[in-house]
């Protein structure tokens, strides 16, 4: 690897982002919001899908369907 100027410009912006992003930790707390959102993607959607996924498996079948025919098995 060569040192020296990089042949690209570095978009300040950019960098400042960068550094927020890998600092993020610092400048978290919880407070409600960030709670409810938290359980919202760790628990609930996983759960809604999850249970989606259950009730229909098994029930449509794509494979070796003709024009006309119905996807659902039962």
């Amino acid at each position: 690897m060569a040192h020296g100027p990089t042949p690209l410009r570095l978009d300040p912006a950019y960098e400042k982002y960068n550094q927020l992003n890998k600092e993020r930790y610092k400048y978290f707390k919880w407070t409600p919001r960030t709670a409810w959102i938290s359980f919202m993607y760790a628990v609930f959607v996983p759960s809604v899908v999850g249970y989606v996924f259950a009730k229909t498996d098994g029930k449509y079948d794509m494979r070796g369907k003709l024009r006309g025919d119905t996807i659902s098995e039962f």
